[in-house]
C-alpha cells in the first residue's frame, strides 16, 4: 500500500510539472550572430543593426554604427519575451518571439506614458541598406548641412567618408554631434541611419548636383527639411563665445550634494588653488556620455598636476532613488572618480547657476583658473565620431588647461 501511495504521489508530481518541462524546453532565446532590425518610424522605416553573444554570465547585445559598439549586458528573458535594458539612457527595447522574428516596442522608461516605437528583428547578416545602383556623386569630405524649420534655419557641418562601399560620419552641431552614422550612397542619392539606445534617427537625400544635396533628418516622430552645400572650411560658431558669465561675476558659487548627501562647493580644500573643469552634463545626454568618456581617463592621468574635474548632474526626475540609479550607473560605466553632483532637474541652471547668461547646452564645460575666476566656457560637445575635429577639441583643452596650471 506505501508503495503504491509512493507512486501516485510521484506520478501526480510528474502530471504537475511536464507543463512547466515543456515551457522551459520551448522558451526562444536570441540567437547569437548579426540581426537586422527596422523601427516602425511615422514617416519611413529606421533601420539598425545588432549582435549577440552568449557569455558566461547570459547574453550580450551589441549595438553597431559604424566604428561604434554599444555594449548591453542586461538582457532578461520571461516566457516568450525578451527585454534588452539600455541603462546609460534608462530606455529599453522589450519584445516577443514570433517564429524567426522578434516583435516589440523601444520605449523609454523615465517616461511612464511613452507608448513605444514598434520595431521589428531578424536574425541576418546584412547590410543596413540595400543599394540600387552606382552612385552619381561622392558625399565625401565637408558639408554646409542646414536644417530648416518655421523656428529658422540652423546651419551646421556634416563631416562624411566613404570607403569600400560604406558610408560613415556625423553632423555636427553648436550642442554636440549626431555621433556614429552608417549607411550608403547609391543611384537614388544617400541615407544614413544611427540607434544607440536613445533616439534612433535617419537621414536621407537627393544629390542636386556633386556639391548640393537635399533631404531629410527624420526621428520616430517625424522629419525636418535639410539641404547641404560642400565646403571644405565648413565650421561652426566659436563654442568658447557662445555662453559667458552675467554681467558683474567673475566666480562660481554653487553648494550641491554628491550621491552620499554632502554637499561640495568650489571653496572646499580640494578645490581650491587648483584649475578646476566643471562639466555640466545629464546623464540622458549622448553628448555628456561622450565628453565623460574623455574626462574620467584624462583626469587620472592629470589630477596629480593641481587640476580637479567636477560634474554637475541635471536630470530628467529628481526623485533620490531615480537620481541615484542613473547616476550611479554613469559612473560606474565610465569610471568616473572626480565629484558628480546632484545639481536638479533639466531647467534648473538658471537657479543653480545664476552667475551664467542662459545655459546653451549639454554638455557646457567651464573652466576655472587658480584664484576661482572663470576664464572660458565651452559649448557643446563634439566627440569621436566627428573625427578631425574631436582631435581639435583635445588639443585646445589640453593647451587651455597646462595655461592656467602654468600662470
Amino acid at each position: 500500500i506505501i508503495i503504491m501511495i509512493r507512486m501516485k504521489k510521484l506520478f501526480l508530481a510528474l502530471l504537475f510539472a511536464l507543463p512547466f518541462m515543456a515551457s522551459a524546453q520551448n522558451k526562444s532565446t536570441l540567437k547569437p550572430g548579426k540581426w537586422y532590425a527596422e523601427f516602425a518610424a511615422q514617416t519611413a522605416a529606421i533601420p539598425f543593426v545588432f549582435e549577440v553573444t552568449n557569455t558566461a554570465s547570459g547574453t550580450e547585445v551589441t549595438l553597431i554604427n559604424g566604428k561604434e559598439r554599444v555594449e548591453l549586458k542586461k538582457v532578461v528573458y520571461k516566457g516568450d519575451s525578451v527585454y534588452i535594458s539600455i541603462e546609460d539612457y534608462d530606455t529599453q527595447l522589450s519584445a516577443r518571439f514570433e517564429g524567426d522574428k522578434l516583435k516589440g516596442v523601444f520605449k523609454r522608461l523615465f517616461a511612464h506614458s511613452d507608448a513605444g516605437v514598434p520595431f521589428e528583428a531578424y536574425h541576418a547578416d546584412r547590410a543596413r541598406f540595400d543599394t540600387k545602383g552606382k552612385a552619381d556623386y561622392s558625399l565625401q569630405g565637408k558639408w554646409d548641412v542646414v536644417f530648416q524649420s518655421e523656428q529658422g534655419d540652423k546651419k551646421n557641418v556634416g563631416i562624411f567618408n566613404e570607403e569600400g562601399g560604406l558610408l560613415t560620419g556625423s553632423i555636427l552641431t553648436n550642442s554636440g554631434d549626431l555621433r556614429f552614422l552608417e549607411g550608403v550612397t547609391d543611384a537614388t542619392g544617400f541615407r544614413l541611419s544611427a540607434f544607440a539606445g536613445l533616439s534612433p534617427y535617419l537621414i536621407e537625400g537627393k544629390f542636386l548636383d556633386a556639391d548640393h544635396f537635399e533631404g531629410y533628418f527624420i526621428t520616430a516622430k517625424g522629419r525636418q527639411s535639410i539641404k547641404g552645400v560642400r565646403n571644405q572650411q565648413a565650421a561652426l560658431s566659436d563654442p568658447y563665445r557662445l555662453t559667458q558669465l552675467r554681467d558683474g561675476y567673475t566666480s562660481l558659487n554653487f553648494k550641491l550634494p554628491n550621491l552620499k548627501n554632502q554637499l561640495v562647493s568650489l571653496t572646499d580644500d580640494k578645490y581650491r588653488g587648483k584649475v578646476v573643469v566643471v562639466s555640466i552634463l545629464g546623464s540622458w545626454c549622448p553628448n555628456c556620455l561622450d565628453e565623460m568618456s574623455f574626462l574620467s581617463p584624462w583626469y587620472k592621468a592629470n589630477k596629480e598636476r593641481g587640476v580637479e574635474v567636477v560634474g554637475l548632474a541635471f536630470e530628467r526626475k529628481t526623485e533620490p532613488a531615480y537620481v541615484q540609479k542613473v547616476l550611479s550607473n554613469l559612473i560606474n560605466k565610465h569610471q568616473t572618480t572626480y565629484d558628480i553632483l546632484v545639481a536638479g532637474k533639466i531647467g534648473d541652471d538658471k537657479k543653480v547657476l545664476p552667475e551664467i547668461d542662459g545655459l546653451k547646452s549639454y554638455p557646457t564645460t567651464i573652466f576655472i583658473d587658480k584664484k576661482g575666476n572663470v576664464r572660458k566656457i565651452h559649448t557643446g560637445f563634439n566627440g569621436p565620431a566627428t573625427g578631425l575635429f574631436y582631435d581639435e577639441f583635445k588639443s585646445e583643452f589640453n593647451k587651455l588647461v597646462n595655461e592656467l596650471l602654468a600662470e
